[in-house]
């Protein structure tokens, strides 16, 4: 069991040494971390449309690209992600020294940690307070031309996470009705909960399809029972990249995520800021083009950007397996 585990699993003096060592680990590479990034920001590179795969591994990717026509398994990249967990990763990502760029770009998410940085001003690490000086200088939901908070009003509580249609919905509508440089939306698939089956057959998740890598941790599951929910997870949202790459304009359009996943590697499973494991801190980078040729009508809420009302944060990052 390694040092994050006992620190959130233990017991006794176990425990209790494992987390001070695991808290002291968190404060010193945010105080380092915070101020130089290890890892490439998506504006270092050039992009109208950046669509972000929550989760997404180099080699699934790669493994489903034959699929589909807009990708190809030779040109996806592998590069090394600002952070490994979702909150480390926006945090590294959208900062102050990039403000003109984020005053230009939509922001369409459904990742709950948005609503933690960029509106409530939390920073890493999540739900902890840990030794050091971390310097974070992060924006704040008014730098953004756009940011619209998808998981507000997009998340199923039956399914427990946001499918990925609402994304695409709103890319389109704001794609089509706003002029913005640069657009990113950031689907929560292939992340658990595994949506595809419970989606396909009209149904609510399986306990396993809800909870794949505890199931795994524990041995309920095996390795390729899990590897073959998450590919058909990937599926499902690339299925909608594909759709949206129909119906919208765009003549660079870049697919990433913002971390990996460990499934077994090494021993480990699942993400965690401040993890250096190679499967969760590299991520796939491929670009193609986009051209809206009016194939599809997004259903639209008429939601406000930034402004959803109260919604339980807490139950939404529970639903993700984060709380």
């Amino acid at each position: 069991m390694n040092i994050a585990e006992l620190a959130r699993s233990g017991s006794g003096l176990s425990y209790a040494a494992a987390r001070r060592a695991y808290d002291a680990y968190l404060g010193t590479w945010y105080t380092i971390t915070s101020r130089y990034p290890l890892g490439t920001n998506v504006y270092d590179r050039e992009w109208d449309a950046l669509l972000v795969l929550d989760a997404c591994r180099v080699d699934a990717l790669r493994a489903v690209a034959p699929e589909y026509d807009f990708l190809d398994a030779d040109r996806i990249e592998r590069t090394v992600s600002v952070g490994s967990h979702s909150f480390e990763w926006l945090a590294k990502t959208f900062t102050g020294d990039r403000r003109r760029e984020v005053a230009d770009t939509a922001y369409l998410t459904a990742n709950t940690h948005a609503q933690m940085l960029f509106v409530d001003g939390d920073v890493p690490p999540y739900e902890r307070e840990v030794p050091g000086r971390p310097a974070w200088d992060a924006v704040d939901a008014a730098d953004f031309g756009r940011l619209d908070m998808v998981w507000r009003d997009g998340h199923d509580d039956d399914l427990g996470n946001v499918p990925p249609r609402r994304v695409t919905d709103r890319l389109v509508d704001v794609s089509r009705s706003e002029e913005h440089d640069r657009v990113i939306a950031h689907f929560m698939q292939p992340h658990a909960p595994y949506l595809a089956g419970a989606l396909a057959e009209d149904r609510d998740p399986t306990p396993l399809e809800r909870s794949p890598l505890d199931a795994f941790a524990r041995g309920d599951a095996d390795r390729e029972t899990v590897w073959e929910l998450y590919l058909d997870n990937l599926r499902l949202v690339l299925d909608e990249v594909a759709l949206a790459l129909e119906n919208l304009d765009a003549e660079t359009v870049a697919i990433t995520a913002d971390h990996g996943e460990a499934i077994g590697e090494w021993g480990d499973v699942d993400h965690r800021e401040a993890f250096l494991h190679p499967v969760v801190k590299t991520v796939p980078w491929i670009e193609t083009s986009a051209t809206d040729e009016g194939t599809y009508e997004p259903e639209t809420t008429g939601a406000p950007a930034d402004d959803g009302g109260d919604v339980d944060v807490e139950k939404r990052l529970r639903d993700l397996g984060y709380v």
